[in-house]
C-alpha cells in the first residue's frame, strides 16, 4: 500500500489552522455578530439566484398591497410583486454597490494617502490642498451631478460614492500614515534603499491598517443608504432592477395606507448597515496589534515585526 507524508503533525496543525486575524475576530462579539449578519446577507444573495418564492419582477394587478399571508409571508406592493421575493432579489444588488464602493474607495483612497505622505513636500501639499477641497462635495451632490450628466443607475452611485468616500478616506488616512511614516523602523528602510512602493506595501499599510478597515465598512455603509436615497429620488437603480431603494421609492406614495411595503425595506438597510459597521468595528479591533488580548498598548517606538503581525 502506497502512502503519502504530508508532513509532521506540528506543521500539519499549523496548516489547518484558521488566519490570526479569524481567530480574533471571532472572540469579539461585535466581530460575531456583524461576521454572520453579511454571511447571513450573501447566503440570502446566493439563494435567490437560484430560487425565491415569488417572480420578483412580475406584475399581478389582482395581488396588489395584499397583507402578510403564507402565501406572501411580507405582503406585496403597489404592483402585486411578492415583498419577500423582491427582497431577496435585491440582496445582490446591495452586496454588488456596496462592496464595489468599498474596492473603489479603498484603492483610490489608499493612493491619494499615500501621495500626500510619501512623496516630495510640493506633491504633498498640492495633494491635501487638493483633498480638504474636494470633501467639501456631499456624497449625494456628487452623484446627482453624474446622473444628470450620464443618467441614473447602479454604476453612477458606485462611481459617486467610490470618489467621494476615498477623499475622506484619504483625508482619515493621511495622518496616520504620517505618524507612521516618521517611525524610526520606515526611516530606516528608506536609508536602507526601500522605494515607496516597498515602504508603502511593507511598513505603511499594516501599520494604518485598523484605521483604513473602519472607514471600508463606513463607506460600504454609505453606498447603501446613497443608493437608496438616489433611488427614492430617480436616480438609482433601474425600475426594473429588484433594489431596497427603489421598493422604497415605489411604496412612498401609500406610506400611510399600506406600511409594511416601507417597513421592510427600511428594517434590511438598517440591518445590512449595522451588520457591516460591527464587522468593520471587529476587523480594526482584530487587525489592530495595540489591541491584541493580553497585550500592552503598543507605543510608536516598537518595532516593525510586532507592528506588522
Amino acid at each position: 500500500m502506497t502512502t503519502y507524508t504530508i508532513g509532521s503533525t506540528a506543521s500539519a496543525g499549523r496548516t489547518l489552522r484558521a488566519p490570526l486575524w479569524l481567530r480574533e475576530l471571532t472572540r469579539r462579539p461585535n466581530g460575531v455578530i456583524g461576521l454572520v449578519t453579511i454571511v447571513l446577507f450573501v447566503t440570502v444573495a446566493i439563494v435567490a439566484a437560484l430560487w425565491t418564492p415569488h417572480d420578483p419582477v412580475r406584475a399581478d394587478p389582482y395581488q396588489q398591497w395584499l397583507a402578510p399571508s403564507w402565501q406572501h409571508l411580507l405582503g406585496t406592493d403597489g404592483l402585486g410583486r411578492d415583498t419577500l421575493s423582491r427582497l431577496m432579489a435585491a440582496t445582490s444588488t446591495a452586496l454588488v454597490v456596496a462592496f464595489s464602493a468599498i474596492l473603489l474607495s479603498g484603492v483610490v483612497g489608499i493612493l491619494l494617502a499615500a501621495l500626500s505622505s510619501l512623496t516630495s513636500v510640493w506633491f504633498r501639499e498640492a495633494t491635501a490642498v487638493l483633498i480638504d477641497v474636494l470633501v467639501a462635495f456631499p456624497t449625494l451632490l456628487i452623484a446627482m451631478m453624474l446622473a444628470s450628466t450620464f443618467g441614473g443607475s447602479l454604476a453612477v452611485v458606485i462611481l459617486a460614492v467610490g470618489i467621494s468616500f476615498s477623499i475622506s478616506i484619504g483625508r482619515v488616512t493621511k495622518a496616520e500614515m504620517a505618524r507612521v511614516t516618521a517611525s524610526d523602523y520606515v526611516l530606516a528602510g528608506r536609508a536602507s534603499g526601500f522605494g515607496p512602493v516597498r515602504t508603502l506595501v511593507e511598513h505603511v499599510v499594516p501599520n494604518v491598517g485598523s484605521v483604513f478597515i473602519v472607514q471600508l465598512s463606513i463607506a460600504g455603509g454609505v453606498a447603501i443608504l446613497a443608493e437608496a436615497g438616489l433611488s427614492y429620488l430617480g436616480y438609482g437603480a433601474p425600475p426594473n432592477t429588484p433594489s431596497w431603494g427603489r421598493m422604497l421609492a415605489d411604496s412612498q406614495s401609500s406610506i400611510t395606507t399600506h406600511p409594511w411595503s416601507v417597513i421592510w425595506p427600511g428594517i434590511t438597510i438598517a440591518v445590512f448597515v449595522f451588520g457591516l459597521s460591527l464587522l468593520g468595528d471587529g476587523l480594526r479591533e482584530a487587525t489592530d496589534p495595540r489591541l491584541k488580548r493580553g497585550r500592552v498598548p503598543a507605543t510608536v517606538e516598537q518595532t516593525s515585526e510586532e507592528l506588522t503581525w
